[in-house]
């Protein structure tokens, strides 16, 4: 007998979408669709790549949703497609060009109102960016998919387990090994944080 996860929050909408209401699957979309996005572009390292496959794990999700058995968080299912996906488009050479970039926090613009970050914040957060990336490249596939999962969705180790059909211990030594192998990669731009940081402190 199948398990129902009863606090998923995306539940109802779940429920909606299987029933045939398009406005459900709507806003399961624009719920996870930057999440979902932040994750392949991690795992694939190319925005129009992550753009394009995003796309595609949400119409894998669409045409998928009436075998959704409950037995797991919508979360989670839906980021076991996702990984499914990443894999699929790894072991592939063919790239592919068509949808357009997801804004982040579920497609909204951004509010006009706000004021844009400095030129110099911004080249900041590129570098930072750039040094993760590239920090996280140097992983196999498995050790960033478990520690991007973790550490940048958030993740618990159980969802982790779910999502890549694996042991909570196989969970628990892939990220604990990504770590090591990343602290020596990042320790200069965790110390050039600090540095800022503390600038900051002095400066008040």
């Amino acid at each position: 007998m199948t398990e129902v996860v009863c606090g998923d929050p995306d539940r109802p909408l779940v429920a909606a979408a299987v029933a045939g209401e398009p406005e459900a699957f709507d806003e399961l979309v624009r719920r996870h669709q930057s999440r979902t996005y932040n994750f392949v572009r991690t795992m694939v390292n190319d925005a129009a790549d992550a753009e394009d496959l995003t796309q595609e794990i949400f119409v894998r999700a669409y045409r998928a949703i009436g075998r959704f058995r409950g037995d797991s968080t919508f979360r989670t299912w839906l980021f076991r497609i996702a990984v499914n996906a990443v894999r699929t488009h790894l072991g592939r050479p063919s790239r592919w060009r068509v949808f357009g970039r997801p804004e982040p926090g579920g497609g909204e613009a951004p509010d006009p109102r706000e004021d844009p970050p400095s030129a110099e914040n911004l080249e900041a957060d590129l570098v930072r960016r750039d040094v993760i990336d590239r920090a996280l490249a140097t992983l196999t596939p498995d050790l960033r998919t478990a520690l991007t999962l973790r550490d940048v969705e958030g993740l618990e180790y159980r969802e982790i387990a779910q999502v890549l059909g694996i042991p909570i211990g196989t969970v628990e030594s892939r990220i604990f090994r990504a770590r090591q192998r990343l602290r020596p990669l990042l320790a200069p731009l965790m110390t050039s944080a600090a540095g800022a940081a503390a600038g900051r402190t002095h400066d008040d």
